[in-house]
């Protein structure tokens, strides 16, 4: 349960300290002052020099170095985005215990040094931060350790920056002033910096890479996706809504749904043949990999009654080779529940008929999760006759075990920030996963060979390191699977 806490005045800092707070670069502050541990303060924003206000102007806070840089533009008003507590204070007055500190924050070692050639010692306090609902404005104060606030300010504790399992290991890290795990990737992160406002992929690059650091607890940002709007349209195409069907003829709109049905097989990992185009007297659809397909589309309000009829025709005169036909999988995708008659033709000759809108789902399931969609097990859902029930059978079991591998993964995530432990053994994780309310029971085994699954390279979910034998497999949590909304 979150608690509540009324804030009276703010500690002064200098506003890229702030920042790096807020980021989760770091945990430390240096204040004028000694901090009694337990006290709350909102972080007022200020420079390093008592020079007026200064805001960022088209520039990242961090220099080329990764190092925090001073903004440039001057203001009337602060804006106060955050509160903290204090958790340690502790003075520092060696040479040797500031080049550690410089590791652990965005201070310069050189920055440190003539600090404390200016005073007997620095304080470091360390301090738990916690974003506000709404950043808070206020006039600018003149300089001082603490600045009173306009009003008294009521807040709560269920926004931290860092998760309290991450902040207790930056703490430890900072008290016994160790290095960085991982510093080549904090200055990857670093260099990232100038590229994420302008360019998504570092962004989501960025996002990850403090995740793994520890410098974040949010969740990481869905992958960046080219534009798939067209996925949308499948349905519509295929019923001819009126939306899309403005001033098009019975051709044209006949056309465009082949199209991106010819778009949506391709997406699923079918590989078209081109020579085979549709139009008048065509064959709408020859997929030749990862097994034959022929097909027939229909756009409009029901499939006409002599489609099974018609496919088998233009199968037969276009296919030099006839065993494809015969070994096809052979499929119609129009609109509408199909007449006895269609039904009656379909299963004969054993075509599986599917509504666009089931179309859709497949194609959206394998935008959400890539390469989800198995086209070998799919094709055992393609049943003879109407088969959109099988093929929703098929969607919701891939999304079942899609929200298995995210609930063990949720476990193993969930048992490094309780025991603390770097690596998890398959007889820890299958206890904590059977005793979790699982979606879906998992033998010991089952549950092994799921991890080393989310642990290889193509996936990267989780890490792996192997051991002689099934029991002494070590397993360690990289990323969430996230679920789809």
């Amino acid at each position: 349960m979150s608690k509540s806490i009324l804030l009276q005045t703010a500690l002064a800092l200098p506003n890229p300290d702030i920042e790096a707070l807020i980021q989760g670069r770091m945990i430390a502050a240096m204040p004028r002052m000694f901090l009694n541990p337990g006290r709350t303060f909102a972080l007022y924003p200020t420079d390093n020099s008592n020079m007026p206000l200064m805001k960022p102007k088209q520039m990242s806070l961090f220099s080329e170095s990764g190092q925090l840089e001073l903004p440039l533009v001057v203001l009337d008003k602060v804006s106060i985005k955050a509160w903290a507590r204090c958790e340690l204070c502790q003075m520092v007055n060696d040479g040797e215990s500031l080049e550690a500190l410089s590791r652990l924050t965005v201070w310069k070692t050189e920055a440190l040094q003539q600090i404390l050639q200016q005073r007997p010692f620095i304080f470091v306090a360390y301090l738990r931060v916690y974003l506000l609902p709404q950043p808070l404005e206020m006039p600018v104060h003149p300089s001082g350790n603490f600045v009173s606030l306009p009003k008294s300010l009521n807040v709560t504790d269920s926004t931290p920056v860092l998760s309290e399992s991450i902040f207790a290991k930056r703490r430890q890290q900072l008290e016994k002033l160790e290095p960085p795990e991982h510093p080549e990737l904090e200055e990857l992160q670093s260099a990232l910096v100038h590229l994420s406002t302008t360019n998504p992929k570092a962004k989501q690059l960025d996002a990850e890479i403090k995740i793994f650091l520890g410098w974040s607890s949010d969740k990481p940002v869905k992958p960046i996706k080219p534009d798939l709007a067209w996925i949308n349209t499948i349905a519509a195409l295929g019923n001819r809504t009126k939306e899309l069907d403005t001033n098009k003829s019975n051709y044209q709109a006949g056309t465009d749904f082949e199209i991106v049905v010819r778009d949506s097989l391709e997406f699923l990992g079918f590989t078209i043949d081109y020579a085979h185009k549709g139009g008048a007297g065509g064959l709408d659809l020859l997929c030749s990999k990862p097994y034959p397909l022929v097909g027939e589309c229909k756009a409009g309000k029901k499939i006409p009654n002599d489609t099974a009829v018609q496919l088998l025709n233009l199968g037969t005169l276009r296919l030099k080779d006839k065993e494809i036909l015969a070994k096809a999988t052979k499929l119609i995708i129009g609109p509408g529940v199909p007449t006895t008659q269609l039904m009656d033709a379909a299963k004969v000759h054993g075509m599986a008929i599917m509504n666009p809108e089931t179309l859709e789902k497949l194609v959206k399931l394998q935008s959400n999760y890539p390469n989800s969609v198995d086209l070998f097990k799919l094709k055992e859902y393609l049943k003879p006759g109407q088969s959109d029930d099988e093929v929703a059978k098929y969607i919701e079991q891939v999304e079942q075990e899609i929200k298995v591998r995210s609930h063990v993964l949720s476990i193993l995530k969930k048992y490094h920030e309780i025991s603390g432990s770097e690596r998890a053994s398959v007889d820890a994780l299958s206890g904590a996963y059977s005793m979790s309310n699982p979606p879906k029971k998992l033998s010991r085994e089952e549950l092994h060979e799921m991890l080393v699954e989310l642990s290889s390279p193509l996936t990267g979910y989780a890490g792996r390191i192997k051991g002689e034998s099934l029991g002494r497999d070590r397993f360690y949590f990289l990323r969430d699977l996230q679920l789809d909304d």
